[in-house]
């Protein structure tokens, strides 16, 4: 069921119109796979028992034996011959751990390999002719070039390697083009992330070249970290990534992650999705966006405490100024948004704004307004936009309908990012609001939450706290259980926080009392006391104080009337 985002609504909540109070644990249960699309016992088994990763078959996660077969034979033969090898990544998350995984498996197959990491200012994502060049102008023994988290739309420079003698091997999640490549062995698939695409391949390399000084579930922690920072969805095999990657994660022996977890002041044993979405992969991206992804490879991947010590340091400050730079963006942002009644998206632009962080403040504004929102680093010559949308509304086939006046692009339904010459910035700002004034209207527009049941609090209780863990781990296609329950009586409210923004409840339905925390609602305390009673939407938690462990709602929305 849907719920409309509107916490100063004074009627009635038109969700508990006609919808059954669910009550049993087990009928909760039923419910929440259901909304999940688990309906059969064998995706509920599969669901609450997810796969060992060593075990999952390349079937499962659409990737050709064939082409994995001849790229595990290509390298072989690299071993054999001596050559020399480049694992080329990305400055993303996903790409940092992809490169860490492959590097580390090659090396310990005794495989000559260097990584890469592409400078996003002066390389720009991907694969490119100019970098292979100057791989080659370095060494000229380099004679394959395996890329992690990109390269399926790289044809050119698959063809520049082809002439300069190199075998590229490409591995990656992305969508492809209508263009197949020609690369010497193509490991690719969308089912999974690209930290788990170049695991898969690496896995197969071990067994391949028989290696067996590790276990075969090495990596599996910097898989879960790149799944999860690219927000792939928690379902099937990605599931099992992270369910067992953040087992190893809890456990992890990596020196850089210890010592990251550290500095971000994180309990390693109580590690979750969370902590590596809004924690550990801001640190990782920071060095990407602002200097250069490299230093993050090198926490990653350091066998010496006192190097991961520093290196930790470097990351948890480089991501201190990119949050201050994105502070600045986007206080300089809104205060162009302000000047402007949107109909369409949200079009902004400057020479200040940074390339590296721009999508961050293209999110944080459609956070705010609910507005697909463009932000553009405007350059002398060439502008740089990064894009991110709502649901309902497909960014990326909105921005192919302009794409004759790009000069690069891409992405998916939620984001997109592409170039264009300074020049045409007028042009692209009129056909774009046009067309996305269009697509958009009043219902897209309107802030929602999904719910996936009504509840009484009489339901709420240890039995179903420990049901609902078996949820976990939650994210994009598996997101944490939301509960809501109508005509409940504020006992108690008080403001909490810096500026008093938030509340601190005791709320009553029927008899039974619960504890309950709101962030930013604060501005309803008085309203709330006054209130008859109100509708909440909410999370169940466990709150722990002082070694005691006790329930609470953390609340979502609140609906109050008279």
């Amino acid at each position: 069921m849907e719920w409309k985002v509107l916490s100063k609504s004074i009627k009635r909540s038109p969700v508990q119109e006609g919808i059954k109070v669910i009550s049993r644990a087990d009928e909760i249960v039923n419910i929440l796979l259901k909304n999940r699309g688990i309906n059969t016992k064998k995706q509920k088994e599969e669901f609450f028992n997810p796969e060992r990763p060593e075990n999952i078959t390349l079937k499962k996660v659409g990737l050709s034996s064939s082409s994995v077969k001849n790229a595990v034979k290509r390298i072989s033969l690299a071993r054999r011959k001596k050559e020399r090898v480049v694992v080329y990544g990305d400055y993303d998350a996903d790409g940092i751990c992809a490169t860490a995984i492959m590097w580390e498996a090659l090396n310990e197959c005794g495989i000559k390999a260097l990584p890469y990491i592409p400078d996003r200012f002066e390389e720009g994502y991907g694969l490119n002719v100019e970098s292979i060049q100057k791989l080659k102008v370095k060494n000229e023994k380099l004679k394959i070039i395996i890329t992690v988290d990109n390269g399926i739309v790289a044809h050119t420079a698959v063809e520049e390697a082809k002439r300069l003698g190199i075998d590229v091997i490409i591995t990656d999640h992305h969508q492809p083009g209508e263009k197949l490549s020609s690369a010497h062995s193509v490991v690719h698939t969308t089912e999974i992330g690209g930290a788990g695409v170049a695991w898969m391949l690496a896995r197969e390399i071990r067994k391949g070249l028989g290696v067996g000084s590790r276990e075969l579930s090495d990596g599996i922690d910097l898989v879960a970290v790149g799944t999860v920072a690219d927000q792939i969805p928690l379902i099937g095999a990605n599931r099992s990534f992270v369910k067992h990657g953040i087992d190893k994660l809890r456990d992890t022996k990596r020196h850089g992650l210890q010592e990251l977890f550290r500095e971000a002041a994180i309990k390693q044993d109580e590690i979750d999705t969370y902590h590596i979405g809004f924690v550990i992969a801001p640190r990782i991206n920071a060095m990407g966006r602002l200097e250069h992804g490299i230093d993050s490879l090198r926490l990653l991947c350091t066998t010496k405490r006192t190097r991961a010590q520093k290196l930790s340091r470097r990351l948890g400050k480089t991501n201190k100024l990119r949050q201050q730079v994105v502070e600045d963006v986007i206080l300089h942002a809104e205060e162009e948004v302000k000047e402007k009644k949107w109909k369409g998206a949200i079009i902004i632009h400057h020479e200040s704004y940074h390339e590296g962080v721009i999508g961050l403040a293209a999110a944080k504004l459609v956070e705010k307004y609910y507005r697909p929102a463009v932000v553009f680093s405007r350059g002398e010559d060439i502008s740089k936009a990064s894009a991110r949308s709502i649901s309902g509304f497909n960014m990326i086939e909105a921005v192919r309908k302009v794409d004759k006046m790009l000069l690069a692009g891409g992405g998916h339904p939620m984001a997109a990012g592409f170039s264009i010459e300074t020049q045409k910035l007028p042009l692209f700002i009129k056909k774009f609001s046009s067309i996305s004034q269009k697509l958009l209207n009043d219902e897209l527009l309107s802030r929602k939450l999904k719910v996936d049941m009504l509840l009484d609090f009489a339901s709420i209780n240890k039995s179903l706290i420990k049901k609902l863990k078996s949820f976990q781990p939650h994210g994009i296609g598996n997101p944490s259980p939301v509960f809501a329950t109508v005509d409940v009586h504020a006992l108690s409210a008080r403001p909490v926080g810096s500026g008093a923004n938030h509340l601190k409840m005791k709320l009553e339905k029927e008899g039974v009392v619960v504890d309950a925390i709101a962030f930013n609602f604060g501005h309803l305390y008085t309203k709330l006391l006054e209130a008859e009673s109100a509708d909440f939407a909410y999370k169940i938690e466990e709150n722990s104080w002082n070694g005691r462990v006790s329930i609470q709602l953390a609340i979502k929305d609140i609906k109050i009337y008279a």
